[in-house]
């Protein structure tokens, strides 16, 4: 039963993969949309532009530091010794985050949104190469943890570099974003793992759905509020979603 469940999980998971990759390739080139850099929120405050934009970001650099601290020096989380590098690289990529979205918020254009992309590559595919190695086979999580921190980090150089030669193509950076969040769910559903509760997958997949939401509503959200606006809240939300996995990690114990 449990070898046909697997053969199961693993052909859905080639299926999904194969047809999301072929979907995605069949599209044409994808230039970045440069509405996507008009945020509500303009305000500046304490002669910082976009105020709450730039200081929301915060939480991530906070809740990254705090997973590093528990791995490295506390040792207070339970996790697979043999991917160690691939929780720091989670936690070091989120608490980069917190200063590559900053940067981005300060002054956003293509080119400063390469530095809030890049550390978010490297949180997402270490993120997905630690399920892997949780759920699936540790052996092929740590065999597949660099190519994906390497192929995450190279969606966002060919995308810049397509979009400073006028041809912007966005499409291998979707790949990366999207293809692990349809994945995860499928691998905490089909395999077993080897802790005693996932529960903080689910909690970071549901803030991460959430946050999305929050993004999209950004300007509906700012005129409902008038403080603050759904792209702010977007960040708050989105470390609060690591946060919780980050107090799994603690609860949590070897099946």
């Amino acid at each position: 039963m449990k070898i046909e469940k697997e053969f199961i999980g693993y052909s859905v998971i080639g299926l999904v993969t194969i047809s999301c990759i072929a979907i995605v390739l069949m599209l044409d080139p994808i230039a970045q949309d440069l509405k996507y850099h008009l945020f509500r929120d303009k305000r500046t405050l304490l002669g910082i532009p976009n105020f709450w934009n730039v200081i929301s970001n915060i939480p991530f650099f906070i809740v990254g530091i705090m997973g590093l601290h528990n791995i490295l020096r506390s040792h207070r989380i339970k996790f697979i010794g043999e991917l160690k590098s691939a929780y720091i690289l989670l936690f070091l990529g989120v608490s980069i985050v917190g200063f590559g979205s900053a940067y981005y918020h300060l002054r956003p254009s293509n080119s400063s949104l390469v530095w809030d992309r890049l550390p978010m590559t490297i949180a997402f595919m270490s993120l997905f190469a630690v399920i892997i190695a949780e759920f699936v086979s540790v052996r092929l999580g740590k065999y597949l943890l660099w190519p994906l921190v390497v192929f995450g980090a190279f969606s966002i150089i060919y995308w810049d570099s397509t979009e400073r030669s006028g041809d912007g193509d966005l499409r291998m950076y979707v790949v990366v974003q999207f293809l692990p969040i349809i994945l995860i769910p499928i691998i905490l559903l089909i395999f077993k793992s080897k802790f005693n509760t996932i529960g903080g997958y689910w909690l970071l997949l549901c803030a991460y759905a959430l946050a999305k939401v929050f993004e999209y509503f950004d300007e509906t959200i700012y005129s409902f509020l008038h403080i603050i606006s759904g792209h702010s809240l977007k960040h708050v939300i989105a470390a609060i979603g690591v946060l919780l996995l980050l107090r799994a990690y603690k609860i949590r114990a070897l099946a």
